[in-house]
C-alpha cells in the first residue's frame, strides 16, 4: 500500500498527473493498516488555458498534503444525506416506498423516496441553479423537472444530483431542521467527526480545488479553497443534499467502521443493522454497490461506496471487513477527465493484500 500511495498522483508519461496530491487510508477490522499522504494540498495560484498548465505559486508557498488535510468531498456528501434519510425511515417518520409528492407536492405521482435514493426517479442529472441566484427561481426549475422528469422513466437508473437535492428539501420539511443541523446532530457529533462539516472554511489545512472560470466551469469564482467546488451547491448556499461537505480521511474511516459494525462505533449507534443493510445491499440506497470502475477487485464481494468529482472516494467491503478512503485534489488547478484508474488500483491492491493475509 505504501508503494501505491507514492504513485497515486501519476499517470503515464506525456499526460498531466492525476492529482497534485492525495491521502490514502486503508483498514481492516479495528486496525488502520495504512495511512499516508503524498504530493501537494496547494501548489497552483491559477490555470493558464493558453498553455494548458497550472500556474505555480512561489515554491515556498506550496503546501504539502498531510494525512489530516481537509477535502471538499463533492458527491461523497450524498452518503450523509442518505444516512439522514434512512435514520428517519428507521424512526418511523419516513416511508421508503411512500410518494415524494406527499412531502413535496410538485412531484409527479409514482416517484418514491426509494427512487430518490436509488436514482430511479427519472429526474435529469442536474439543472443550472448556478444561473439563478434567487431561491424561488431555483426551486421553480426543480419543481418543473419534478412534475415531468426528463432523465428517463421512473424505475430506470439515471444518476442525478437532483434526487439528493429533493431529498434534502423533503427531510428539512419533515423535521423542521436544516440539513447541516441534521448531519451534525445525528451523524458527525455522535461519532466525533470533528473535521466534517459544510463550508465555507478557513483555507488553512484545506486542499485547494479549481481555478473556476468559464468556459471550462459554470461560474467565474477564481481559485477555490474552503469554498464548495460544485457550482450548484454554491448557488444553493453551500449546504446541499448532493455536495457541500468537507472532511478528512480519518473522519471517513470512522464512518466506514461504523457501517461495517452494523451502525455502531464504540458505544455510539447511529443506525441499526437492518438499516445499514438497506443502505448497502444491492442495489443500495445512496451507496454505489460493486462498481468495478472505482472499486477494482474489491467489487463483487459486497463492496459499497461512492466517488466525488473533486477526486474523493471511499469503499467498504463487508465480505472482508475492510475499507479504503482515497482523497485527492484532482481538480486543482482545473477539472479534467482523469478517470478512476488510481482509485481502482488502490482498491485492487487492498483486495490482494487481504487475500494474501
Amino acid at each position: 500500500m505504501a508503494r501505491l500511495v507514492a504513485g497515486v498522483c501519476g499517470l503515464p508519461e506525456g499526460r498531466p498527473p492525476w492529482c497534485p496530491g492525495a491521502v490514502v487510508l486503508a483498514g481492516r477490522g479495528p486496525v488502520v493498516a495504512a495511512e499516508a499522504a503524498t504530493g501537494w494540498a496547494v501548489r497552483y495560484r491559477g490555470y493558464d488555458p493558453a498553455h494548458d498548465r497550472g500556474l505555480d505559486l512561489p515554491r515556498d508557498q506550496w503546501e504539502p498534503m498531510r494525512v489530516g488535510t481537509v477535502f471538499d468531498l463533492a458527491s461523497v456528501s450524498k452518503l450523509f444525506t442518505a444516512l439522514v434519510a434512512v435514520q428517519q425511515v428507521e424512526r418511523g417518520r419516513l416511508a421508503l416506498d411512500g410518494p415524494v409528492a406527499a412531502h413535496l407536492p410538485a412531484f409527479a405521482p409514482g416517484i418514491t423516496v426509494r427512487d430518490l435514493l436509488r436514482h430511479t426517479s427519472g429526474l435529469a442529472p442536474e439543472l443550472p441553479f448556478y444561473a439563478r441566484r434567487d431561491r424561488a427561481d431555483q426551486l421553480a426549475l426543480l419543481w418543473a423537472e419534478a412534475a415531468a422528469p426528463t432523465g428517463g422513466p421512473p424505475g430506470g437508473h439515471c444518476y442525478s444530483d437532483l434526487n439528493l437535492i429533493a431529498l434534502q428539501l423533503l427531510l428539512e420539511g419533515l423535521t423542521g431542521r436544516p440539513l447541516d443541523a441534521l448531519v451534525r446532530d445525528d451523524i458527525t457529533a455522535p461519532l466525533g467527526l470533528t473535521s466534517t462539516g459544510y463550508g465555507p472554511l478557513a483555507p488553512q489545512g484545506v486542499a485547494a480545488t479549481e481555478d473556476q472560470r468559464r468556459p471550462w466551469a459554470k461560474a467565474d469564482r477564481g481559485l477555490l479553497r474552503g469554498a464548495v467546488h460544485d457550482e450548484n451547491a454554491w448557488a444553493l448556499g453551500g449546504v446541499a443534499g448532493h455536495a457541500g461537505l468537507f472532511s478528512t480521511a480519518q473522519d471517513l474511516a470512522v464512518l466506514c467502521r461504523t457501517l461495517l459494525n452494523g451502525g455502531a462505533y464504540g458505544t455510539t449507534r447511529i443506525l441499526g443493522p437492518a438499516a445499514v443493510a438497506a443502505l448497502l445491499d444491492p442495489p443500495g440506497l445512496g451507496f454505489a454497490v460493486d462498481q468495478r470502475y472505482f472499486m477494482g477487485e474489491l467489487a463483487g464481494r459486497g463492496a459499497a461506496g461512492h466517488t466525488g468529482f473533486t477526486g474523493t472516494s471511499l469503499v467498504l467491503d463487508r465480505a472482508t471487513d475492510t475499507f479504503l478512503v482515497l482523497l485527492a485534489n484532482t481538480v486543482h488547478p482545473r477539472r479534467r477527465a482523469g478517470g478512476s484508474a488510481p482509485r481502482a488500483a488502490a482498491a485492487t491492491r487492498l483486495a490482494r493484500a487481504v487475500a494474501a493475509a
